[in-house]
């Protein structure tokens, strides 16, 4: 026989001359059948090379041992980083992942959501994106007894277990470093305040300005997609309308990349100048020149809290009557570009 070629229980059973049920029961150690019959099913196995569908075998258990995630995006080091800690948990208990990401589409998200409840997997972690507003198709997860965990980005309309950090505390933290810097008129670079961690940022930041008495400005608070050329048009924009801002607080490590390119273009120095602050600590920000502040998400710890969150709704309440809430403590990197 070729190796190569798929094997099944019906290629031993016609190598030994018996039926295909004989040899499903003496893989699986049925009482009814001789020690003998196991020995020769199991010899014809492994000259074979049968190796059985752990799939199939795990759902006739009852269980797919597949966790299926959703991310707006693998190629950030925050999300592949939760995932990690997702897949490093789960591993442990032999379960394995199935990744899929929604580019912050809501079409897309949809259909890797129902991608991922036909490849039965035994739930669905989401980070939900930028575009979501209808939230009957988690709902309908939950209807199902399946096990949904959010993290990060998350939707509080709905009862679901979620792990996220404390963002505001993040953002309040960060702004007051910069106030008591000297900074004064600090622009905010955020996304739709729907979503709840730019929502929770834009409040820390606000909060932090209320405390040290500063007005708030509202033509220095800028909401785009907070990528990087974003940040080069948002930074623009306040140069451009001759805003007199001396630090910025971006909700994103790529948008105060983009606004620090500008800068320099305009041989701003920074930070002696202006002040640049993002978050999500991405790899980048610890080689630009000057190294940039930030905010460590926790990821890894994050994706092993949603993890564990996981196999707790499935043995105790997949149906989430009583959905829980765990808010990690954000890190504070303090770097060159905000020290004055």
């Amino acid at each position: 026989m070729n190796n190569k070629s798929k094997t099944t229980i019906h290629d031993i059973a016609n190598k030994l001359g018996i039926t295909a049920s004989t040899v499903s029961r003496a893989l699986n150690n049925h009482p009814r059948i001789s020690e003998n019959t196991k020995k020769l099913v199991i010899d014809a196995a492994k000259e074979i090379n049968y190796k059985p569908n752990q799939i199939a075998v795990a759902l006739r258990n009852g269980r797919s041992k597949l966790i299926g995630i959703t991310v707006p995006t693998v190629n950030r080091n925050f999300f592949s980083s939760v995932v990690r800690g997702i897949e490093a948990y789960a591993n442990d208990r032999d379960y394995k992942v199935i990744i899929s990401q929604s580019y912050d589409d809501y079409e897309k998200e949809k259909e890797t959501i129902n991608a991922l409840l036909d490849a039965r997997v035994d739930g669905i972690m989401v980070s939900i994106g930028k575009q979501t507003k209808d939230l009957s198709l988690f709902q309908s997860v939950i209807n199902r007894g399946i096990p949904l965990v959010f993290f990060d980005r998350v939707n509080h309309e709905l009862p679901v277990s979620q792990v996220v950090i404390n963002d505001r505390k993040a953002a309040y933290l960060i702004t007051k470093h910069l106030l008591q810097q000297g900074y004064r008129n600090i622009a905010h670079f955020t996304s739709a305040t729907k979503i709840n961690i730019y929502a929770e940022r834009l409040q820390g930041y606000l909060e932090a300005l209320t405390e040290y008495g500063i007005e708030i400005n509202p033509e220095l608070i800028l909401e785009s997609n907070m990528q990087l050329e974003d940040g080069r048009k948002s930074v623009q924009q306040l140069l451009d309308k001759g805003m007199g801002f001396d630090a910025i607080f971006s909700s994103s490590d790529y948008g105060i990349v983009g606004a620090m390119q500008v800068l320099r273009k305009y041989n701003v120095k920074i930070p002696q100048e202006v002040g640049l602050a993002g978050f999500g600590n991405e790899p980048f920000t610890e080689f630009t020149s000057p190294a940039l502040t930030t905010v460590d998400q926790v990821s890894i710890p994050m994706g092993e809290e949603a993890a564990k969150m996981f196999f707790d709704l499935m043995e105790k309440d997949p149906y989430q009557k009583n959905p829980k809430k765990i808010v990690l403590e954000p890190k504070i990197i303090i770097r060159e570009s905000t020290l004055r």
